[in-house]
């Protein structure tokens, strides 16, 4: 491990003080993903800034119904909360569905946000990675391809991103707060937050350096009955090749609201507000749920070792989609 230094500010000021004398910085909080790419020397950060000390723990509910979600709730409180467990379900099924117990005691609303691709070039320094060191290729293109993105790759990457959390949360239409080095408020979608690789697979959100994330803001809950589905390899601590989180309401035997986001298919957390709309006024059925994936899926690109993630992903929606239609018992 290179060396740093390191600070732990006493409030927010300090911590954005710091972050604008060093722009080299980091912020750290759980430091589930960040420490291990620092022992593998992926990442090289001169400062860090320990966040932990900063008023940012409370979940608390919003004047309009919603929940706001301080940027340090750890993974595992967040879905333990009555209010996530009763009005958000899908989010705190996402949660238990990541990590091990151990690391979701440990992980950050905010950090979890930001984690980076487990793509196994990118963890691989003799290994060509756009990501980790632009210009250099992508050894995942050609190589062994079988965790990576069949949605928003790029001739630079096909890395997929890992979150579970930010699935339910970019179906629930959460939106991420921030504060810039100056101070400024801000305040983005999960659309805004999140960046497609392009050519430029390095960047991978719109923040700028030393700009903290302090919440994230749910709307009030949206109708209908919610689910998470997660396809791994094992039944524990695991990424999903495939997950949804999906969000529909039905009325007199049609369909009036669906949300559906996506992870372990996408290079960002997935959604397609085109094709989910698809469903809306539609009879609950194979023929529906299949024009609707038929539109998620006419962009998508398999690369070789992740084909088999388009049926996967087909089958996975109509699972999901059926649960979520079928008339409680």
């Amino acid at each position: 491990m290179n060396a740093f230094d390191y600070c732990r500010p006493a409030d927010i000021a300090a911590a954005l003080a710091a972050g604008a004398e060093r722009p080299a910085a980091r912020y750290i909080a759980g430091g589930t993903n960040l420490l291990d790419l620092m022992k593998e020397a992926i990442e090289r950060p001169r400062h860090l800034i320990d966040i932990n000390g900063l008023d940012l723990h409370a979940v608390e509910e919003t004047p309009g119904g919603g929940l706001r979600i301080g940027a340090l709730v750890p993974n595992s409180v967040l879905a333990a909360h009555p209010l996530v467990r009763s009005r958000y379900p899908v989010l705190s099924r996402a949660l238990l569905a990541g990590a091990s117990a151990q690391l979701r005691n440990k992980a950050t609303t905010g950090g979890n946000l930001l984690q980076r691709t487990r793509c196994y070039y990118f963890y691989d320094p003799a290994s060509p990675c756009n990501k980790r060191q632009p210009g250099s290729g992508c050894a995942a293109i050609g190589g062994f391809n079988r965790i990576m993105a069949i949605l928003g790759t790029s001739d630079q990457c096909i890395a997929s991103h890992p979150s579970d959390m930010a699935v339910a949360m970019r179906a629930l239409d959460a939106r991420v707060e921030t504060l810039t080095r100056s101070g400024d408020t801000a305040s983005r979608t999960f659309e805004q937050l999140y960046r497609l690789p392009g050519e430029t697979p390095h960047l991978e959100t719109s923040l700028e350096p030393g700009e903290l994330i302090t919440a994230v803001e749910l709307p009030p809950p949206p109708p209908g009955r919610q689910l998470y589905r997660k396809v791994r390899d094992r039944a524990s601590y695991a990424f999903a090749l495939v997950s949804v989180a999906a969000i529909v309401a039905t009325e007199d035997g049609h369909i009036t609201h669906a949300a559906l986001a996506y992870g372990g298919i996408g290079t960002m957390p997935w959604r397609d507000r085109e094709a989910e709309a698809l469903l809306v006024g539609k009879t609950p059925g194979t023929a529906a749920f299949d024009r609707m994936t038929d539109r998620l899926l006419a962009q998508a690109r398999g690369s070789g070792g992740n084909d088999f993630k388009l049926p996967l992903l087909r089958r996975t929606i109509a699972a999901a989609l059926s649960t979520l239609t079928e008339q409680p018992a």
